[in-house]
C-alpha cells in the first residue's frame, strides 16, 4: 500500500513499549494481514489515515502492538461514551470532524455498535484530534460537538457526530454548524453563541495533546483496549468492519 510522507516531531518523549504481549500480537496480526490480503483481495485497500506536518508517524497504515500509557487511555468524567460505559472493551477513537477518512470509518463503528454495543460488550469513546494544518474547520467542528453536548447531553453529542459525518465534511465550516444543530433539535442561536465563544477550545486541545502522547499519527486513530485484561491494539486508518471485528476477537480473549 502506498505510504504518505510525514514530518517527525522532534524532541517528543519516547513511548513506553508494551510488555511481552507485543510479540505474540505482532505475529498474530501479521497472519491477519496475510489472510486479509487473500480474503479481501477484491476490496479496496484500507484508507490511509489523514495526517499533517508535525504528527509523528510510526508503522503507518496498520496496527500497532506498542502499548499506549494506560493513564491516558483511562476514561475521564468528561469523555463521550457511546454504549455501556462499563464495557470491558472500549474503542477509543481520535477523530477530526472534517476528516473524510473519519467519515468513512464512522460506518465501521456503527456496525461495531450494531453487533457488539447492544449487548454491552463494547463501547466507543470519542476524542478530538483536529488536524488544523490541513482541515481549517476541524477545530470549530470539535468545539461544536462539545456545544451539542452542553445543550443536549451525551445523546445530542452523538447525534451531532452522526449529522456531521452524514454531510460533506469539506463544507463543515463554522457558519454551517448551527443548521446541523437545529436539525437534531438544538437551539441554533444558543449553539452558535456557544461555538463562537471558544469556551471549549481548551477541552479540545487536551484531547489533542493526550493523543500525541499516546502516539496518534493521523485520523482516524483508534485504540482497542480490553480494560479487564489490559490487552490493546491500535489501528491507524479507516479499516473495514471485517478487520476491526478480527482485532476485537483478539483483544477480547482472556
Amino acid at each position: 500500500m502506498e505510504q504518505e510522507e510525514y514530518t517527525h516531531v522532534p524532541n517528543r518523549a519516547p513511548r513506553r513499549k508494551g510488555d511481552n504481549l507485543s510479540i505474540p500480537l505482532a505475529i498474530v496480526f501479521a497472519g491477519i494481514l496475510i489472510g486479509g490480503a487473500i480474503i479481501f483481495s477484491d476490496r479496496p485497500a484500507p484508507a490511509q489515515a489523514n495526517n499533517a506536518a508535525g504528527i509523528p508517524a510510526r508503522a503507518q497504515g496498520g496496527a500497532d502492538t506498542d502499548q499506549a500509557p494506560v493513564e491516558l487511555l483511562t476514561l475521564r468524567s468528561n469523555d463521550h461514551v457511546l454504549g455501556n460505559p462499563d464495557a470491558d472493551v472500549v474503542l477509543i477513537e481520535y477523530s477530526d470532524a472534517q476528516c473524510p477518512f473519519c467519515q468513512r470509518f464512522h460506518s465501521t463503528l456503527q456496525q461495531v455498535m450494531e453487533n457488539y454495543g447492544k449487548t454491552g460488550a463494547v463501547a466507543i469513546v470519542y476524542r478530538h484530534f483536529p488536524l488544523s494544518q490541513i482541515h481549517p474547520y476541524a477545530q470549530k467542528g470539535a468545539e461544536g460537538l462539545e456545544c451539542a453536548n452542553e445543550l443536549g447531553g451525551n445523546v445530542a453529542f452523538w447525534k451531532f457526530e452522526d449529522k456531521i459525518f452524514a454531510t460533506d465534511t469539506a463544507s463543515i465550516e463554522e457558519s454551517a454548524l448551527p443548521s446541523l444543530a437545529s436539525a437534531i433539535g438544538l437551539d441554533p442561536q444558543k449553539f452558535a453563541s456557544c461555538v463562537s465563544s471558544g469556551k471549549y477550545a481548551g477541552r479540545v486541545q487536551k484531547d489533542y495533546e493526550d493523543g500525541v502522547n499516546i502516539g496518534v499519527k493521523g485520523t482516524p486513530y483508534t485504540v482497542i483496549w480490553n480494560r479487564k485484561t489490559g490487552k490493546q491494539m491500535s489501528l491507524n486508518g479507516a479499516y473495514p468492519y471485517e478487520n476491526v471485528k478480527t482485532i476485537l476477537g483478539i483483544v477480547s480473549t482472556e
